[in-house]
């Protein structure tokens, strides 16, 4: 059984197909998927994708690009929203110097809010990191000494040495389809050290989807070529990836329950 830690089905790409979408992901294997929030303003719609389907859950949160819409977002807002059965994850947040299409101080104040609302709650922060390896891994080494908080690096695409501060922190990775890209030779190489029991997978759909699907609309079910991209670098099989990437799904998000 599969796990797709970060997909984002509530937008309109999905709205004429969500139902065969995530029957093809169960087909596959797929047992459980995770439905990101990006924009609080967009949470009642996340949250409706989450309850329409079993094991299916959902995140809060204000992706970086987005900080703008929530500049004096609080942690208590996070925290009330995050208190429904199906809300396992606080996210997606971060810093995003890429595109800067919020301020880099919103972006900060925004990131630190969702950093509290973790660490009261202790449920796991997902974060986006761009272009900010340095300023990120900073952070999140400042903030763990005022507590610890469960974090996942999601998507992960940065550099050496934040991998390895991330790691030393505890942090979990989660790796997509960009894995299996021709070009990604220096993620390889990445992923090849990363700690074998806080890797997880993610389509991040609609985007990035794995080779051989490159260009088209992402999907959960394409998910399992991701995990075929992982254990190919990890010299693994696809079973023992699907176990554990899976174990460390449950081992993050400890308030999703498993399939029966």
């Amino acid at each position: 059984m599969f796990v797709d830690s970060h997909v984002n089905l509530h937008g309109e790409q999905f709205e004429d197909d969500l139902d065969a979408v995530v029957e093809r992901a169960w087909a596959r294997d797929v047992s459980t998927m995770l439905t990101i929030c990006c924009k609080l303003s967009e949470f009642e719609p996340v949250l409706a994708v989450a309850e329409k389907f079993d094991n299916m859950f959902a995140s809060v949160g204000t992706h970086p690009h987005e900080a703008r819409e929530n500049p004096d977002i609080k942690p208590e807002d996070l925290i009330e929203k995050s208190r429904h059965p199906k809300v396992i994850g606080i996210g997606e947040t971060g810093l995003d110097f890429h595109y800067n299409y919020s301020d880099r101080d919103v972006q900060f104040t925004n990131f630190h809010s969702h950093i509290v609302a973790a660490r009261k709650t202790q449920l796991p922060l997902i974060i986006h990191s761009r272009n900010a390896d340095t300023e990120m891994a900073d952070l999140l080494e400042t903030e763990m000494k005022k507590g610890a908080f469960p974090a996942l690096l999601h998507c992960y695409t940065g550099g050496e040495d934040l991998a390895r501060r991330a790691a030393d922190l505890g942090l979990y990775f989660s790796l997509s389809g960009i894995l299996s890209f021709k070009n990604a030779n220096a993620l390889r190489k990445i992923a090849r050290s990363l700690p074998e029991d806080r890797i997880l997978i993610e389509t991040d759909c609609p985007y990035l989807a794995p080779v051989p699907y490159r260009g088209r609309r992402n999907e959960p079910s394409y998910v399992v070529e991701v995990a075929q991209a992982l254990a190919d670098v990890k010299q693994w099989s696809l079973e023992t990836t699907a176990q554990k990437t899976s174990e460390a799904f449950y081992n993050l998000f400890k308030k999703a329950t498993r399939p029966t």
